[in-house]
């Protein structure tokens, strides 16, 4: 396989408090699906979570741009799941998973960290 993009984002907690503070669930509808809200929501600091999320979420955008896409992707195009060891794994939908088919990536590996102020993810596009 070879790698087509390479995206990467951090994302500072503290941030992501303030924005559940103010917005609360609505801003987790707008970001996050269904499953990733109740992942999130059940940690005993679920903005540490969250800011991981949305950091694999740029990182995806950035790859994707990266890759040669112009096309918009939104905060719901993309999921991040995790498999039964708790390895979190990226699930393209929609738009995501057009352009994944027009640039013909075959795998989009995703990479997460946080710590008590900042979250990160990497995400990596292969063909």
């Amino acid at each position: 396989m070879n790698v087509v993009a390479v995206g990467l984002d951090l994302v500072d907690v503290a941030r992501v408090e303030a924005m559940l503070e103010r917005h609360g669930d609505r801003i987790l509808r707008r970001l996050l699906s269904e499953g990733e809200r109740s992942y999130c929501k059940s940690k005993a600091v679920p903005a540490r979570h969250v800011a991981a999320r949305i950091a694999a979420k740029e990182a995806t955008y950035k790859a994707f741009s990266q890759a040669g896409t112009d096309e918009v992707l939104w905060w719901r195009d993309m999921e991040v799941v995790l498999d039964g060891q708790g390895r979190p794994s990226l699930e393209l939908l929609d738009r995501a998973q057009a352009c994944a088919a027009a640039l013909e990536i075959s795998s989009c590996l995703v990479s997460l960290s946080h710590s008590d102020t900042q979250a990160a993810a990497v995400v990596i596009l292969q063909r």
